[in-house]
This record gives structure tokens, sequence and C-alpha cells, in this order.
């Protein structure tokens, strides 16, 4: 009888916990609705003792808002649509052997970086096989005389073309100012400006910087054409959508700290990666410099050294850029090379250029790309446990 009294407190107890959970949930369903209901009457709802937590929270986003608009309405003249014709092959028959090609149209976009009409966008814009190039400003104004300056090769991590506007009907076409990235942290406010979807002109968004120093592979979302691999992105939360690809990623000032160029695949969301501004800086000087793209490069095979890679090569370094053995053919370093030249040898470390370390957050690619044709710089280099540096001249990186 007792165990029986006991069970029947303990269920009347739990109906009571259990009403008074439901009666929490009541109310808070009921202060949403309420709430609703009052702002859609034009009617601010402030509980006692809030009303100066609101406000600060209204004002935080008003300005934000403002800030947003601003960078906006400031920056999206130097963002332009670039609309692409080119010719793609067909796969056809049983044996999946090429038969004719098709025309194809694509769209992506561009950041306008001199005043005379130069544009930097991704090499994966105007692919291989592009014949025609056209310009969308701002303002809705097509320009059609547009050529195709250079684009790294398909081989290179560094996604990158250029383009020049060779007639711009009397507009006068508004510059974008570049930032020094390498003083971007994670969770910095960003603001991306793109062609989304290749139909959207100037769509923006907002979000934070993620991560930094990430290494993907990337390809056609179709599954149709190489996949390749870019190293040392930014990581961000800004939606980036197809069409994106070439346009700003852009810091609180309005100025360009990176160059949007993939987005995750699958399910992943709000996972967006950006080249940042200064690995495209030699580029960009080549460019505005000489008229033409000259790709600085070293001329080695090598590896990020990560933890896991260090222990695959049973290496007491654990950063850095390690120049892989000969394999498959594939000389270690290549002949003619400034890494031959300057007697770079295979299972050499790099771990610095000109005093920069070579880490997570900066590949030897990334440094390199920072550099112009001709520059001489200095390597730190992990050679049989010891530590030397070595000059070396860069040189222009050969076609594929």
């Amino acid at each position: 009888m007792e165990q029986n009294k006991s069970n029947t407190d303990a269920m009347q107890a739990a109906r009571k916990k259990t009403a008074g959970i439901l009666l929490l949930i009541m109310v808070c369903v009921s202060a949403g609705y309420g709430g609703g209901y009052l702002g859609s009457r034009g009617i601010t709802y402030k509980p006692a003792g809030s009303s100066a937590i609101n406000s600060a929270t209204q004002k935080s986003v008003l300005n934000e808002s403002q800030l947003i608009n601003a960078i906006a309405k400031n920056v999206s003249p130097s963002v332009v649509s670039v609309n692409v014709t080119g010719q793609q092959s067909r796969q056809l028959g049983f044996f999946g052997y090429e038969r004719g090609s098709s025309q194809v149209q694509s769209a992506g976009t561009g950041i306008i970086i001199s005043d005379d009409g130069y544009i930097v966008t991704n090499r994966h814009v105007i692919p291989v096989g592009t014949s025609s190039v056209s310009i969308t400003l701002s303002d809705g104004t097509d320009l059609e005389s547009v050529e195709v300056v250079g684009r790294t090769t398909e081989s290179d991590p560094l996604d990158i073309a250029f383009l020049k506007i060779k007639d711009t009907k009397g507009k006068k076409l508004q510059k974008a100012t570049l930032a020094d990235s390498a003083k971007v942290q994670v969770g910095d406010k960003v603001v991306a400006i793109g062609n989304a979807l290749g139909q959207f002109q100037n769509t923006v968004t907002a979000g934070i910087i993620s991560g930094f120093g990430r290494d993907v592979q990337a390809g056609d979302p179709s599954g149709v054409g190489s996949t390749e691999t870019l190293q040392n992105l930014f990581q961000t939360d800004a939606a980036i959508n197809e069409g994106n690809s070439g346009g700003p990623l852009l810091n609180i000032n309005g100025e360009v700290i990176g160059i949007n160029t993939a987005i995750a695949g699958g399910s992943a969301q709000n996972i967006g990666f950006s080249i940042p501004i200064n690995d495209v800086q030699g580029l960009i000087k080549s460019v505005l410099t000489k008229g033409k793209l000259e790709r600085p490069y070293i001329g080695v095979r090598y590896v990020s050294l990560t933890d896991d890679y260090a222990y695959q090569f049973n290496l007491s370094t654990k950063r850095g850029a390690y120049i892989v053995p000969s394999s498959s053919g594939q000389p270690s370093v290549m002949p003619n090379s400034p890494a031959e030249k300057a007697g770079l040898r295979p299972k050499d470390i790099i771990t610095k250029i000109d005093g920069k370390a070579i880490d997570e957050n900066n590949s030897l690619t990334s440094l390199v790309g920072r550099k112009s044709v001709g520059d001489e710089i200095v390597l730190t280099i992990i050679r049989d446990n010891k530590e030397l540096t070595q000059k070396l001249k860069l040189d222009v990186a050969p076609s594929e």
C-alpha cells in the first residue's frame, strides 16, 4: 500500500513538473506570437528593465546594416559581371570518346584593378576554349571589346586570370582598393559581392572569416573536367554562389582582402573560399607594369608539411615545403629552374622565404606569389637536419 502511495505521489509530482514545463513553453510561444503581432502593428514590446538592451541591440543592427549598405554602394562600381562564350567538347559514344564540340555560355565576376580597364578574376571563369568575353558594369552597361591578358596554368594552385577592357565607351572606371590580407583575423566581418548564379548581378552577402590557410580540391560541380588543388585560402561563411567566382571579399573598410573562388560541395552550408589578395600582388604588379601575366616560380615538386606528413616521411621538421624525391618520371627539381640553379636538392625542406615561415597560414606557393619575376629571395632550408640559407632569383614560370 505504501508503495502504491509513493507511486501515486511520484506521478502527481511528475504531472506538476510536466505542467510547469508546458506552461513555460506556452508562455514562450505566446510571447513569440505576441511579439510578432505587436511588431506587425508597429509596436515595440519592451519587457521591464530591458529597454536599454533592446535599444543598444537595435542600434548595433542599424549600424551594421548601414555599414554593409555603404560598402555595397561604394564598391559595386568596381565589380563587373564577366560573360563568357566558348567551346566545350561533347562526350559521346559507348567508349566516351570526343565527337565535336558545342558552344556554351557562362558567367562569373571580376574586379577592376586599374582606371584603364584591367580586371582580375578566376582562371576557371575564362577556361581554355573561351572564344569571346564581354563585361557588364554595375550600371548595366555592356562592354564587348575585352581581351584575355593571361591566365595561370591549369596545374597552378593560384586560380587567377586577367582581362583588359579595350573600349570603355566613354565610361569612367572605378578601381577597387586592395588591402593587406596578412592583417586578416578569424572572426573579422567581411562582405562578398558577385554575380550570383550568373543571373543576379552585384549580389551582396555578409559574414565573417571562419578560418585561413585552407587547402581544397576544387572541380566543376557537374563533375566534368579535372580537379585542381587550391592553397592557402580564406574560409568564410558569407554566402558565395556559383557566378560569384572572381568577385571580391571585402573588409569593413570596403577594401579587397580576397578573390572568391570556391564553395564547399555536398550538404555543406555557408562554407566558401577566397584567395588572399596578397598572394596575387606579384601577378597584379606584372600585369599593371608590363601588360602581361608573369608568374614567378622556384621550380620544385613539394608537399606542405603537417604532423602527419612529417611522420610519414620520418622528418623531425614538421612545417615547411618538403621537396619530394623523384617518382614516376617527375623530377623533384625542374631542369634549368631557379631551384636547380640555386642548388636545391630532393628531401630539402624550405622553411622560410625572406624570413617568413612556411606553415598552415602561408604555403610556399602563396609566399612566392607575393613576389615578382626577377626578385631575389632568401630561402631558409633544412638539409640533413642542418639549417642553411640560399639566395635564389625568381624566373617566369613555363607554360603547361
